[in-house]
């Protein structure tokens, strides 16, 4: 077992080293969005690893924090810094890939989330209400992200400058929301409880915070999603009485 999280942390660390590998790149390119992204996929690895301490710090406790989590954020933060360089746009599957990844490891974590905040419900719930809630809080999560590529667009045409997420249509965010369920899917079908220990570790907490999440992703998306058509509404005014000038 100590040697199995032993390499589960190496491989850790062999991300981290490919991520900052990609970060080097990045900047010798010049190419500022891949900086940014690639920068924030070498925090995320972190955030886990903080939640963790914070934790035990404030509260005395511990989240029960396994390796496999930090792992799972570093392999998919490694897929996108790199697909940053090149591959989102030159390999049509890269980004089925790093949205598959993703909204699995999000999926996950509902699953374990829901199985413990059902557990201590007052009333029983089958799988399909599970399933049912994993499905659409991933789904809600995609279409989250799918806004802020928007609002990374809309900022990026308003100064001026290149975005940081690229956003390539309708047809494109169809596909990624697909590939978000297929994500969620693939957890609920293979029953992966991996994360199922940390939530257990206080119940209070994780129904806590699954009520944070699901209300930050609804407002966020709301409140973004008023942003961008805004800022549609000006470019399109501004474009028109750029005509007429």
């Amino acid at each position: 077992m100590v040697r199995m999280e032993g390499l589960l942390f190496l491989g850790v660390f062999a991300c981290l080293a490919g991520i900052t590998v990609i970060f080097y790149i990045a900047v010798r390119q010049r190419n500022a969005p891949a900086v940014v992204n690639t920068a924030v996929s070498f925090l995320l690895v972190f955030i886990p690893v903080l939640v963790d301490v914070l934790a035990h710090w404030f509260y005395g406790v511990r989240v029960g924090l396994t390796p496999e989590l930090p792992l799972w954020i570093a392999v998919t933060g490694l897929f996108h810094s790199y697909g940053m360089l090149g591959p989102y746009d030159e390999i049509s599957w890269w980004d089925h890939l790093t949205h598959t990844l993703s909204a699995a490891l999000v999926a996950a974590l509902l699953y374990a989330g829901v199985i413990v905040a059902l557990e201590y419900a007052p009333v029983s719930a089958g799988n399909s209400l599970i399933w049912t809630t994993v499905v659409l809080v991933t789904l809600l999560s995609g279409v989250y992200w799918e806004l802020i590529e928007l609002l990374a667009r809309e900022f990026g045409r308003k100064f001026d400058l290149p975005p940081v997420l690229d956003h390539y249509g309708r047809r494109d965010t169809v596909l990624d929301l697909f590939f978000d369920v297929v994500g969620a899917v693939l957890v609920l079908v293979t029953d992966l409880r991996l994360f199922v220990p940390m939530a257990e570790v206080s119940p209070e907490t994780t129904v806590a915070v699954l009520v944070v999440v699901l209300g930050g992703l609804v407002v966020g998306s709301l409140v973004i999603s008023l942003i961008v058509v805004v800022e549609q509404a000006e470019s399109k005014t501004q474009t028109h009485s750029g005509r007429f000038d």
